[in-house]
């Protein structure tokens, strides 16, 4: 069972799930996410700890009133986080947003970060990168428009017809965002951040020196296969791992997942270093 903490950031409660023993593993949620997205992602196996923050406005944890919303916040938050949780070292990784966030932790904290988790990466080095763009579509609907009316109005549009087409998956996520109960103070966390970037760049991803996975799926046009080929390509001695599509079956692509991430945790023995004593 998950040990839950809360961390005070400002005027934000954020909460903190800790799980396992063995390994330590900061691994970050997507945009919208939140513990459960990464439970289902992680493996729970024995000789692994898996620590996650609940980004601001992600499940349990509070907006606060800080503005704009970045992954910069949200990676200074998990660092945070990280002290609170008594971990000078550690593998940081996540999907999507959270692969983002542990990009700039390893760039910017390399003294912390052993290794790194990339799942279905959406940015590489790029402000507002064009996949993200559906998810600002919705975004601005719902800033202007309200909820109700957005999920209409996109329901129609040709992105939706797009999507429904190539990425089925990605077009449910979207109606998600639609239908959560703080759709409307959400929808500038999505703006924000859709708007956004790491904050890291091909030559700071050249400089790392660490174990790195990153993993990528087809049929996904928010996290393209093509982005994750790249950011392997990008840091040296990268592995990369092609999984089957979330989109045509979620028990394989989950199983898949949960595999190539324990293997790479398994493989480097100075992860074991991480382990608490």
């Amino acid at each position: 069972m998950a040990r839950l903490a809360t961390l005070l950031r400002d005027d934000a409660k954020l909460r903190i799930s800790d799980s396992g023993d063995g390994i330590a593993v900061i691994f970050q949620h997507g945009l919208g996410g939140g513990d459960a997205q990464v439970a289902q992602a992680f493996p729970s196996g024995p000789g692994l700890r898996r620590i996650t923050l609940e980004c601001r406005g992600h499940g349990a944890s509070g907006l606060g009133s800080r503005r704009p919303f970045s992954l910069e916040m949200f990676a200074d938050d998990v660092v945070a986080a990280a002290d609170q949780a008594g971990l000078d070292r550690f593998v940081a990784g996540g999907i999507s947003m959270g692969a983002a966030i542990a990009m700039r932790l390893a760039c910017r904290h390399p003294d912390r970060v052993a290794g790194l988790l990339l799942v279905r990466p959406a940015w590489i080095f790029d402000d507002a990168p064009v996949n993200l763009r559906p998810i600002a579509e919705v975004a601005r609907l719902i800033l202007n428009h309200g909820p109700d009316k957005a999920r209409a109005i996109f329901a129609q549009s040709e992105t939706a017809a797009r999507l429904q087409r190539d990425a089925p998956d990605n077009l449910a996520s979207l109606f998600g965002y639609l239908d959560r109960p703080d759709a409307a103070p959400f929808a500038q966390v999505l703006a924000d951040i859709a708007a956004d970037g790491a904050g890291v760049s091909a030559s700071d991803a050249a400089a790392l020196g660490i174990p790195t996975l990153v993993i990528g799926n087809a049929m996904d046009a928010v996290h393209p296969l093509s982005a994750a080929h790249m950011l392997a390509a990008a840091i040296p001695g990268a592995t990369f791992a092609e999984i089957h599509p979330k989109a045509l079956d979620g028990v394989r692509h989950f199983a898949e997942l949960q595999a190539e991430i324990t293997t790479f945790l398994q493989t480097y023995s100075n992860f074991r270093s991480l382990v608490p004593s």
